[in-house]
């Protein structure tokens, strides 16, 4: 069997639409322009002049290589097309010398996925629930909203301790964390995002605005203690009916919850709680 991989252009889209994937309305095929352009790449796995497998790659902040939309034709799997695809996919990554590290989230119900990306030499770095809600009902109090941050230098402060230190993994955007850096924390970013201090000045929320499919409020809150701040649930919600001014009512709610934080929600918490997504990666 002849194998040839190269990355795919508009010409290849017919081919795209007559594999046998299995997955009905396939993203990949209604975007295919957007994902095969600019800071993202599509790859394909062709067999005897026959697209049987694809995948592809988005950059991030100049230096992080996300990998995904792997799937293949069903007619022929079973022959590690996927494996044979991605370390393709993964070295060329490697090939542009902004990138310093080369990862893919996926979920934790996937193993099929998960076992290419072992095979290709990635690692386990870091679980967590993409959790969104239309509303916070049940778990705002009426209580104080925490202070805002404005300066940069006192959120790159924040930024620093809490991730850029310890290399922790930063939800850059829904669905995709990355192991942080400073410079990732572009100041016109920063500049956007929003940061409240609670009273003790000992813990921060930071919000931002981000679209997938969607308008969310993305917030993170990187402590364990969820339920235990005053005015935490209050915060997030004044900061998302501030957004909705901007953007639209209704704005949806988006947080990346460890399982620790998950755990500790009530019973009638109004998050959406699919399979936990693990990230994968390796350093240049």
């Amino acid at each position: 069997m002849e194998k040839l991989i190269r990355a795919l252009t508009k010409e290849d889209l017919p081919s795209l639409q007559a594999m046998e994937t299995g997955i009905e309305d396939d993203y990949v095929i209604r975007v295919f322009e957007r994902i095969s352009t600019g800071n993202n790449k599509l790859f394909g796995l062709f067999s005897n002049d026959q697209l049987v497998s694809v995948g592809g790659l988005t950059v991030f902040a100049k230096q992080y290589a996300m990998l995904g939309r792997m799937r293949s034709d069903l007619r022929f799997r079973g022959n590690d097309l996927s494996t044979h695809l991605m370390k393709k996919v993964m070295e060329e990554a490697f090939k542009m010398p902004e990138i310093n590290w080369v990862g893919a989230n996926t979920q934790e119900e996937n193993i099929p996925a998960q076992r290419v990306l072992k095979k290709i030499g990635l690692t386990e770095h870091h679980i967590s629930y993409g959790a969104s809600a239309r509303t916070l009902s049940g778990l705002e109090k009426g209580q104080a909203v925490w202070k805002p941050v404005d300066s940069i230098s006192a959120k790159r402060q924040w930024l620093r301790r809490l991730y850029v230190e310890s290399s922790a993994v930063f939800p850059y955007e829904c669905y995709y964390p990355f192991p942080a850096t400073e410079e990732m924390f572009e100041d016109a970013k920063v500049a956007g995002w929003r940061f409240f201090e609670n009273d003790k000045g000992d813990r921060v929320l930071i919000t931002k605005h981000d679209v997938k499919k969607y308008n969310f409020l993305h917030a993170i809150y990187p402590f364990g203690d969820v339920m235990e701040q005053d005015g935490l649930w209050d915060t997030i919600s004044f900061a998302r009916d501030e957004l909705s001014k901007e953007f639209s009512p209704g704005l949806r709610i988006w947080m990346d919850l460890t399982k620790q934080q998950a755990a500790s929600l009530p019973d009638n918490h109004p998050f959406s709680l699919p399979s936990p997504w693990i990230l994968f990666g390796k350093s240049r």
